[in-house]
């Protein structure tokens, strides 16, 4: 059995290493993003387009192959950042309209919904997974009714976290898919790219400011990208090259406590104590939709 197909083995040392930072990474990425004033669509664009022209000298041997094959997954890999796009905006909505905490943990569902769609495409959740995602959905009904007691607005942040969290069992799934045929930089190049291109039209379209902002904006996007794309989604991405996506799931979930805590420092953002209930729950559920379920068909 292959370190991807064993989801109780331990990842060496520097894949450890790897989803150490990557945690570290994706875990500022809330608070950053709620720290931002900068639109949207446009944290979204500059974001990604930086994490493309750094990834950029690592792959832009590898495009210009003539295998068919190469260029369906080249098509695919583009897909997979148009839906990053969209699953960005539902989660960076989320970090500004709820709390960091309530926003990262809903968005931790992407594994129940990557199982939903294994099975939608004709694949197996054992029971104890369906059992799972019922916890989970527990964990989502106290989440949003605390938020709903709060404001209209913080509910409407739950609902972007939830509709964020398919988007990225999607984006994942594809990813997974395509490198195994593709290099990770290669991916996340065009990835990160199409992302990008994705979001430019619609802050055009809304005729919002592109290049005119604060110095503090522009640090805030350099931590972004150095953080949360870099640090964060390039890390993991290298790392489900040889671990199994049951072990990467299982850590990604670190991302709540640190961006809570992160916060907590940054943005003096006390969750609500009646969060926390609902926040447990939800990662329990998913905990165990992620140890029941084949480590080939959930992927985080």
């Amino acid at each position: 059995m292959s370190s991807i197909e064993n989801h109780t083995q331990i990842p060496g040392r520097p894949d450890l290493l790897r989803l150490g930072l990557g945690t570290i990474g994706i875990g500022t990425s809330g608070p950053l993003i709620a720290m931002s004033a900068m639109p949207v669509v446009v944290l979204i664009f500059w974001r990604n387009l930086g994490g493309a022209l750094l990834t950029l000298p690592f792959a832009v041997r590898a495009l210009f192959t003539h295998d068919y094959r190469y260029r369906r997954s080249i098509a695919l890999s583009a897909l997979s950042g148009v839906i990053l796009a969209f699953h960005f905006i539902g989660f960076f909505l989320a970090m500004r309209w709820t709390t960091v905490a309530a926003g990262t943990a809903l968005v931790a569902l992407q594994p129940i919904f990557a199982a939903l769609f294994v099975k939608f495409l004709g694949g197996d959740i054992p029971s104890r997974a369906w059992f799972g995602m019922g916890i989970a959905l527990i964990g989502v009904i106290l989440i949003s009714g605390v938020d709903l007691t709060i404001s209209w607005l913080a509910f409407q942040g739950d609902v972007a976290a939830v509709i964020a969290a398919a988007l990225a069992a999607i984006y994942v799934l594809l990813g997974s898919r395509v490198q195994r045929e593709i290099g990770t930089h290669t991916y996340t190049l065009i990835c990160y790219f199409f992302c990008a291109l994705t979001a430019l039209p619609i802050a055009l379209l809304l005729d919002f400011e592109i290049f005119h902002f604060e110095m503090r904006e522009w640090l805030i996007l350099l931590a972004l990208i150095a953080g949360a794309q870099i640090l964060g989604h390039s890390l993991f991405n290298a790392a489900l090259k040889r671990v199994s996506p049951a072990i990467v799931s299982l850590i990604v979930f670190l991302e709540v406590p640190v961006g809570t805590l992160l916060a907590m420092w940054w943005l003096n953002q006390t969750p609500s104590i009646a969060l926390i209930p609902g926040i447990i729950v939800i990662l329990s559920g998913c905990v165990l939709v992620v140890l029941r379920t084949r480590a080939t068909e959930v992927v985080a």
